[in-house]
């Protein structure tokens, strides 16, 4: 029973922080406060794209460089071998 009551409570504490949030977001204080939020989620999307791109971009760098090397690498162990 102990239990029970503990849920029943909790779920009506969280039905009246629902309440008053949807309230306050009804607000022009809270409809401003929510279209702040909106707006830095998509500057932080923008700005995770944006890393994510240049480090698409180094990364193949990086890798182009690497298949470079061993390609040289295999080239000059080529050679060496041949000229034995």
């Amino acid at each position: 029973m102990y239990f029970m009551n503990k849920f029943i409570a909790g779920v009506i504490l969280g039905a009246a922080a629902g309440a008053a949030l949807t309230a306050f977001l009804q607000t022009e204080k809270g409809k401003e406060i929510l279209g702040d939020m909106k707006d830095a989620a998509g500057d932080a999307s923008d700005n995770i794209k944006s890393h994510w791109t240049n480090f698409e971009k180094d990364l193949n760098s990086i890798l182009k460089k690497g298949k470079q090397f061993v390609e040289d690498l295999e080239k000059k162990g080529k050679d060496a071998a041949s000229s034995l």
